[in-house]
């Protein structure tokens, strides 16, 4: 009964049977985790999600009608919220960062590694983004720079982060731009000269002020700010 309740409940949402169906495969092969329900489309996994109540939802960013993007808003806007892990064929798919943006814990591709795509369940089961801080760091530079927007979108981009920023204490922002850097607790207090349960203050204290649920949000925000 314990260990039963300790399972990761996950859902797969894929328009494509074939990968639904390794998916499937490669969860209900390891013991502390399960696939409780899939969907086919962005529509069918509100409903899906809303009967299950799984921990963990594993989202197809491109599907026919409803996609993963518009679904992950949704779903995250709503009380209590399960993760969501995208899946994706393109590590710089926009609408992957899209999806970082409203609170989705990261993303794999399609063709990664069994066993890597147990490790991203786990991981965003715990509340953790499922790329390293360096990796989050790199997606995020190369996606957010000016050429993947409009000019227009890109200034008021811009100002809406900086006056975030802008309720910031001075080591507050300080520890923002080192997770924006990739950093983790131990290299931000090293750079910062202050302890790691200093910088845990800080973080906390940058997701209550930001209105943000992960680091990659943080990252996100200063990279908006930078010009």
């Amino acid at each position: 009964m314990d260990s039963e309740r300790k399972l990761v409940r996950v859902v797969i949402v894929d328009d494509d049977q074939l990968v639904r169906m390794a998916l499937r495969l490669i969860i209900n092969g390891e013991p502390d985790m399960t696939v409780v329900a899939e969907a086919t489309d962005g529509d069918a996994a509100i409903g899906v999600v809303e009967e299950h109540r799984p921990d963990v939802v594993l989202m197809d960013v491109r599907m026919p009608g409803r996609d993963g993007l518009s679904a992950t808003r949704e779903l995250l806007g709503r009380p209590a919220p399960p993760r969501v892990l995208m899946l994706t064929t393109f590590d710089s798919d926009d609408l992957v960062l899209g999806a970082l943006r409203c609170g989705a814990l990261g993303f794999v591709l399609k063709d990664t590694p069994p066993p890597r795509i147990v490790d991203a369940v786990r991981t965003v089961a715990g509340g953790n983004p499922v790329l390293s801080p360096a990796a989050t760091a790199r997606v995020i530079a190369a996606a957010t720079g000016p050429q993947s927007s409009g000019s227009d979108a890109r200034t008021a981009s811009r100002e809406a982060a900086l006056k975030r920023l802008a309720a910031l204490t001075e080591r507050e922002l300080d520890t923002a731009r080192a997770i924006a850097d990739g950093l983790g607790n131990p290299e931000i207090a090293g750079r910062l000269h202050i302890s790691v349960a200093t910088v845990k203050a800080h973080t906390s204290s940058l997701f209550a002020k930001l209105a943000v649920q992960n680091r990659v949000q943080i990252a996100l925000v200063v990279r908006d700010a930078a010009e």
